[in-house]
């Protein structure tokens, strides 16, 4: 048997749940290429996991929270399922 048979036997898939990760999630994809040509966002960002979401390196969130508030964004931070206007923690 071979091991993608063995991990769906019974009908289940591994799956691998993620804390604690920081997104920039947009209502608009030319948003999300905006902050990605921004060299100093984009080296605090991870990875781009669909044309408006973005996955923020650990480190990188409050730089790039500071770097949004001087583009002049206020952006909402959701903590624990709350969310907040301008970051606030």
């Amino acid at each position: 048997m071979n091991r993608s048979s063995e991990s769906t036997r019974g009908g289940r898939i591994p799956v691998k749940i993620h804390r604690r990760v920081a997104l920039v999630k947009t209502n608009d994809p030319l948003l999300a290429e905006e902050l990605i040509a921004r060299k100093t966002l984009a080296r605090n960002l991870q990875a781009r996991l669909s044309p408006t979401v973005l996955l923020v390196r650990p480190e990188g969130e409050q730089m790039l929270l500071d770097e949004l508030r001087r583009m002049g964004h206020a952006p909402r931070v959701a903590r624990g399922g709350n969310e907040s206007e301008a970051g606030s923690r």
